[in-house]
This record gives C-alpha cells, sequence and structure tokens, in this order.
C-alpha cells in the first residue's frame, strides 16, 4: 500500500503518520508539504518525519502529478488552517485548500488512486440551531475558511467515478498534543493559557458551541477513509455526540485539571455567531469500530503532560511562536515568505526535491 499525506508537516500530520505507520508497518507512506511550519516543533528530538519512506517539498499550487504515479491513497490536509490567517490570506486560502485540492483529486483520479480523503470541518454550518446539525442540514459557512472548505466539498461530489473512493472528513476542531502543537485551537490555548498564566481569557461570553475531537482519533478516522468500502462518496461529520461543548464548559474542563486556575469570561463581548452542535450519528453508523474514542478529560490531560514535559510554560514567548498566524507575519516581515505564502528564496520548500529518511527500517 502506497499512501500520499499532502500537509503532513502540520499539526495534525505528524499524528496521522504516526499512527498509520503503527497500522501498516510495511506501507509505503510519503508526505508532501511546503514547510511553512516544519521548524515549529514542541519538543527537541526526531522529527516526526522519521516514520514516512519520502518526505516531498513544494507548494500544493504547484504540484507535480507525478508523485501520484503507484499510489494508492491521498490524504489531503493541507490548508490555510483557521479564521484569522484566512481572513488575512483570503485568496490563498481559497487557493490552498479549495482549488488545489481539486486539481490534485482529479490527477489523483487519473493516477488511479483508489481512495482520497479530504479534510473539511463542521465550521461549514457556522450557526448553532436548536438541535445538532446532520449532514443533511444547510450549511452557513461565515469564514473564508468555512467558504472554502464547504465549496471544496460541492466541487469533490461532482469528480463522481466507479473508480475512486471520496471520503469528505467534516472534522470537529481538532484537539491534543502533538509533535508540532498548535495553540491557536481553543483547548489547546485554554491549556497553555492555564499551565503558563493560571488564567483563562475567554473573548466571548463563553455561550458558542464547538464540538472537538483528540487528533488521535482523527488519524484513525483517516485510516477508515483510506481503506473503506461501500459509497463512493460520502460526506460525514467526524467527531463523537459526547464531545459537543460551549466555550465556558471547555474553559472549566481545563481549571478543574489544573488547580489555582481562574477563568476570566468576557460577559460583554458581542456575539460569537461561530457556534454550532453536531450530530455524529451518521459516522458510528458506516465506521463504527473508527468512532472517536478519547475523553476531554484525556485530551486536556495529554495536552498538560506534553506542554510540562517539554518544558514550554517556562519559555515566555512560547504560545506566540506555536501559532500559526503569528508564524506567517514573521517570515513575511524577515523576507522569507512573499505576500502570497511562496517562499521567496530557494529553500528545500521550493526546490521539489525529495529526501529518503534512512533512518527508518522497515
Amino acid at each position: 500500500m502506497h499512501i500520499l499525506i499532502i500537509g503532513n508537516m502540520g499539526y495534525i500530520g505528524p499524528e496521522v503518520s504516526q499512527h498509520l505507520r503503527r497500522t501498516f508497518p510495511d506501507a509505503h507512506i510519503s508526505g508532501y508539504d511546503t514547510a511553512l511550519f516544519a521548524d515549529r516543533l514542541t519538543c527537541e528530538g526526531p522529527i516526526p518525519e522519521i516514520v514516512l519512506n519520502k518526505q516531498y517539498f513544494g507548494d500544493v499550487r504547484d504540484f507535480p502529478p507525478s508523485l501520484l504515479e503507484g499510489v494508492d491513497a491521498v490524504i489531503y490536509l493541507a490548508a490555510i488552517s483557521n479564521d484569522p490567517m484566512g481572513k488575512k490570506f483570503g485568496e490563498v486560502t481559497d487557493e490552498v485548500n479549495r482549488k488545489s485540492c481539486i486539481k490534485i483529486a482529479q490527477f489523483s483520479a487519473i493516477a488511479g488512486v483508489t481512495h482520497f480523503a479530504f479534510a473539511s470541518s463542521c465550521s461549514v454550518y457556522g450557526c448553532a440551531s436548536d438541535h445538532p446539525l446532520t449532514e443533511y442540514d444547510v450549511t452557513n459557512p461565515l469564514t473564508a475558511y468555512a467558504r472554502s472548505k464547504i465549496e471544496a466539498e460541492i466541487e469533490l461530489k461532482e469528480l463522481y467515478s466507479e473508480k475512486m473512493f471520496i471520503s469528505c472528513l467534516r472534522f470537529a476542531t481538532a484537539c491534543g498534543f502533538s509533535k508540532r502543537l498548535r495553540l491557536d485551537l481553543v483547548l489547546n490555548d485554554f491549556v497553555a493559557s492555564a499551565l503558563q498564566f493560571r488564567e483563562i481569557r475567554v473573548l466571548s461570553d463563553g455561550s458558542p458551541w464547538r464540538p472537538l475531537i483528540d487528533i488521535r482519533d482523527m488519524a484513525r478516522i483517516f485510516e477508515w477513509a483510506i481503506t473503506r468500502s461501500g459509497e463512493k462518496f460520502v460526506i460525514v461529520n467526524a467527531g463523537s455526540d459526547e464531545n459537543n461543548y460551549t466555550v465556558k464548559q471547555l474553559a472549566e474542563a481545563v481549571a478543574s485539571q489544573i488547580p489555582g486556575t481562574q477563568v476570566d469570561i468576557n460577559h460583554d463581548a458581542p456575539p460569537d455567531k461561530r457556534s454550532y452542535r453536531v450530530d455524529f450519528s451518521y459516522l458510528s453508523r458506516i465506521a463504527k469500530n473508527y468512532v472517536p474514542q478519547i475523553s476531554l478529560a484525556h485530551s486536556i490531560t495529554s495536552l498538560i503532560d506534553g506542554i510540562t514535559e517539554c518544558n514550554l510554560a517556562q519559555i515566555p514567548v512560547f504560545s506566540a511562536r506555536l501559532t500559526r498566524l503569528n508564524t506567517l507575519s514573521d517570515l513575511i516581515a524577515t523576507g522569507k515568505l512573499g505576500p502570497e505564502l511562496y517562499w521567496s528564496t530557494k529553500n528545500v520548500s521550493q526546490n521539489k526535491k525529495s529526501f529518503e529518511n534512512v533512518s527508518y527500517n522497515q
């Protein structure tokens, strides 16, 4: 089995790579990434890509179709991956999250890829209703990021064929510890703030709903998506009913595990329209062995243990360093990255070369 993970050098990719290596020890697993966040490693030690057979460097907007020769399954993780980045880089968000995804899916169909898994998002629902939302409910994307995801889903459906399984996975908000940790995600941010300052500042009134999923459970769902049978094209909410929480509940859950933490809620904040509860029952029907298993408490524990073990809370600027928009802004300010998020110098992320991980023995 040959698996290609596109966008593997971010927050989720390291866990997906390691899970697939454990699950398919004899598989040929490769990655493709522009390496914008490659140096944002959480701890010292071997880079996560050590488990891959090969790592390719390049931008998805310039993806070479030849890399798909012999590939059985493609996981499309590449994305401008949150609302603040989408607001600042709107055009690039569409190019990376939608246009490049569709182009590579088309290349994949031509190359004979049998499974294509797209990391979509529950953010496509946008605004809460009086009931948890299913895949059949109307979507209401409120941001460039969410619009790029739903539009990619629509175009992927048009690629329907009898030769390739396409899975659009509407993931809940990611959380949990990673070898490339992100702190611009709600639960991760709360845990980091509590550990460093013994304070959690909730910028809204705490009422918006957020479904959560640990990245370890995301990796298991990707495993299902690249091996599944049944319907050729599926859109599925990826998470668990038990992990629908309000932002206030998340803050209180973190505070309960980190003694002395004060929760400060801004009751005067304007309403946050990005609020949604989600129904995940369809996933439990079509992939019952892959439903999320990791509870909110366990995700918090993994973050506490990981941040503590890496001594991150002792580093004054660690939160800024592990926030993606800050990373991009710093790269642009220093001239390393252009405003369209292309590397401005000829380094490894742009020269389309690859390397063999000779340290990995199958």
